[in-house]
């Protein structure tokens, strides 16, 4: 019985992770707004990146703690291939709205944060791991859909 029992719980596990990455952001397509390649020490620091926020795909804690918001689930934003040096890597948003960020990093895992610095959010990776991440910028309301948001990428702290 104990067999069926684990069995059933197992089967439940992989059907949840299959509809969570099923429904998540389509992380193997172009980004919309380009890719970015920097290495540790770059300059100008930040690097940034307009772009414009939100999208069709509502995303929750189902996809990683901390997310939040609608994303455009087609493609990322951004796409970010970087060559770590010795400092901590921040990616965050600055936009007149309130938004979300959601990452996808090399490591295979997901990434997110809503309102870190007031409304803005950012994700810092202490020890950045080599490779690409790709960056959505999410809008909390539906109703800022499309609106202008900066993605910045720094190896200095912004919320000092």
């Amino acid at each position: 019985m104990n067999k069926i029992v684990y069995g059933v719980l197992i089967g439940g596990v992989l059907v949840w992770q299959a509809q969570a990455l099923a429904d998540a952001p389509q992380w193997r397509s172009d980004p919309r707004y380009g890719t970015v390649s920097l290495q540790g020490g770059f300059s100008p620091d930040p690097h940034s990146v307009d772009v414009r926020a939100g999208g069709g795909l509502r995303v929750d804690s189902s996809l990683a703690p901390d997310c939040a918001g609608s994303v455009a689930a087609d493609r990322p934003d951004v796409d970010l291939n970087f060559e770590p040096g010795s400092m901590a890597l921040f990616i965050y948003v600055r936009s007149k709205v309130d938004t979300s960020l959601v990452i996808y990093g090399p490591d295979r895992r997901w990434y997110c944060n809503d309102d870190f610095m007031g409304e803005d959010p950012m994700v810092v990776f202490h020890n950045p791991p080599a490779g690409n991440y790709n960056i959505w910028v999410g809008t909390w309301d539906d109703d800022d859909l499309g609106a202008e948001a900066v993605v910045n990428i720094s190896e200095i702290n912004p919320a000092r």
